[in-house]
């Protein structure tokens, strides 16, 4: 995927930095890991996307949305900044009708500055010209359908390991108490050239990829998260499963927002065309 070009947001700085209106304080929002699967989930009617309506009526409804989608790498950590990110189709080979759909959530210059402010450990830069990535919005539109959600992306630095992605992720823990929704969107295992194009929409896995799903099922739920961490030294069944990590990483940031005593809830687990799997994660009860 070609990364993104970058340009300085300078002219309405001053103007964002003056913002007197605060994100208001909420009881804890949960925590969010979606496997978002093929870019079609966005206009198909199947059981991953009625479980995303379902969630989106359950939850307590935000006051923004800070999405972590893998379809953004840079180098450097990112926020868009702008005020209407625009839907962005990033992919290519589907119908008309994928191409068609907008998700017109606004942005949050607001969400952006205080998520650059609260972040040490690296320079977090504000973008204008990213949007929404299907990663973002083809999960999110079954969520809120209205659009009227504020919605940001933070990007994965491609640079960088899990371990790092792991601790930058728990300096985003405040946003929590402040009505902010955390999304990670990706797939725990995610081999495209892998895929058994024959049995696209079909439920089956390989045999590695149903070992490195348990695996990673059963690391989450016993919260060990170090060896989710060190995903190249689980053996062969992860390496498959994670021949690039972008898809992966959403989910170590989902996992470091954890709580000790916070629940954590696995739906949507299931493995399609072999080398994919749809399982995502609700942490915390709300």
């Amino acid at each position: 995927m070609a990364l993104s070009s970058f340009i300085p947001i300078t002219m309405k700085l001053d103007q964002l930095h003056k913002m007197t209106s605060k994100l208001s304080n909420t009881s804890k929002m949960p925590v969010l890991f979606l496997g978002h699967g093929s870019p079609m989930n966005a206009i198909e009617d199947n059981d991953f996307v009625r479980t995303f309506k379902k969630l989106g009526t359950e939850l307590q409804r935000p006051n923004a949305i800070l999405c972590i989608s893998a379809h953004w790498e840079t180098k450097g950590t990112f926020v868009t900044a702008m005020q209407n990110p625009k839907t962005i189709h990033d992919f290519g080979g589907f119908p008309k009708e994928l191409f068609d759909v907008q998700y017109p959530a606004p942005g949050s210059p607001e969400l952006a500055l205080e998520t650059q402010k609260i972040i040490q450990k690296t320079e977090v830069g504000l973008d204008d010209k990213w949007g929404l990535d299907h990663g973002a919005w083809s999960v999110i539109k079954h969520l809120y359908p209205n659009a009227d959600i504020p919605v940001i992306q933070m990007s994965i630095d491609y640079s960088q390991p899990a371990s790092y992605h792991y601790e930058l992720a728990k300096e985003l823990s405040s946003l929590r108490q402040k009505g902010v929704l955390i999304i990670g969107s990706g797939n725990m295992v995610h081999n495209l050239r892998l895929v058994a194009w024959n049995k696209l929409n079909e439920q089956f896995a390989f045999d590695w990829a149903l070992e490195a799903n348990e695996k990673m099922k059963s690391y989450i739920l016993n919260g060990d998260h170090q060896k989710l961490i060190d995903f190249r030294s689980q053996g062969k069944a992860f390496d498959l499963a994670i021949p690039t990590p972008e898809h992966y990483l959403p989910l170590i940031y989902a996992l470091a927002l954890k709580d000790e005593k916070e629940e954590i809830t696995l739906f949507n687990d299931q493995s399609l065309a072999g080398s994919l799997s749809m399982t995502s994660v609700k942490i915390g009860s709300h």
